[in-house]
């Protein structure tokens, strides 16, 4: 007589959802579901869980789980971000279902929300480890999974922001602005500003101006030892320090900022078979119609 077999743990899945929680309702409430026929807690902490109340099913904790077997987000390419962040250097996948515009970073669209879900908690997927940024500076540090923008406050006077690598100052630019951009983030910010697509799995960071005012700045690739250092000129106006888009701090005349590329940050969940050229031409090629 055989023994018998021990059940399967439980697994947990940590929710991440739209900053508009209508876009998403039945989407949760699906999520739910699936979870339960998977034998999945699906967990939902602080505002997120503030966001989705009314649904029965989903627990409710003060803040994320710090190991969860998976980070479910239903929402766009801002939305994985945070989750990329939140579980920066955990390891934890982070498995996204386009709710947003783009969602160049998601495993599959809204329409394949099913389909979507019972990959995610039925473990079927791929997993690739993405670099992200770190800065740091006297009032401010974090990391970032697209990029780091130092950005001249509206109705402010033009910024004059210096840049050195590896100790050698590469440029000093009147500019409304500079990006370092990871090969994920090159195609956002860094992109509007001329700057070089960087395929993923490239080792590497773009650096890019923003409206600079010569016709010699010109955008930069740098190699993932060389330490960037981003200068305010003394006597100017303190410039925005924003992370993946969302304001940190900010940076004072006179002042300088460190940002250093880190490998293997996040961990990002795909359908198998995808790719970083599909996803440009399905994402990029489509929006040009």
């Amino acid at each position: 007589m055989s023994e018998p077999k021990a059940a399967e743990a439980t697994r947990t899945i940590a929710l991440v959802t739209h900053s508009q929680p209508p876009a998403v309702a039945e989407a949760v409430a699906a999520a739910v579901e699936a979870a339960g026929g998977a034998s999945c807690r699906l967990v939902a902490a602080g505002d997120e869980a503030a966001k989705h109340d009314g649904v029965p099913g989903l627990e409710r904790h003060d803040s994320l789980p710090e190991s969860p077997d998976l980070c479910l987000v239903l929402g766009g390419d801002g939305s994985i971000l945070y989750a990329l962040r939140q579980y920066a250097g955990s390891g934890v996948p982070v498995f996204g279902i386009n709710f947003g515009t783009v969602g160049f970073l998601a495993a599959v669209e809204r329409d394949q929300l099913d389909e979507g879900l019972r990959r995610a908690f039925a473990g079927e997927y791929e997993t690739i480890d993405l670099p992200g940024l770190q800065v740091a500076g006297p009032d401010v540090s974090g990391v970032a999974l697209n990029d780091v923008s130092f950005i001249r406050r509206p109705h402010g006077r033009v910024a004059i922001l210096s840049y050195k690598i590896a100790g050698e100052e590469v440029g000093n630019v009147r500019c409304d602005g500079l990006v370092a951009a990871t090969p994920v983030g090159s195609t956002g910010y860094n992109l509007a500003n001329q700057g070089p697509i960087l395929a993923w799995g490239v080792e590497g960071y773009a650096v890019s101006y923003i409206a600079a005012h010569t016709l010699t700045a010109r955008a930069l690739v740098v190699a993932p030892s060389d330490v960037l250092h981003v200068g305010n000129a003394a006597g100017r106006d303190p410039v925005d320090i924003a992370l993946d888009g969302e304001l940190v701090g900010e940076l004072q005349p006179g002042a300088e900022a460190e940002v250093g590329f880190r490998p293997e940050l996040g961990r990002l969940a795909q359908v198998p078979g995808s790719s970083f050229y599909h996803r440009i031409r399905e994402k990029f090629g489509h929006l040009a119609h």
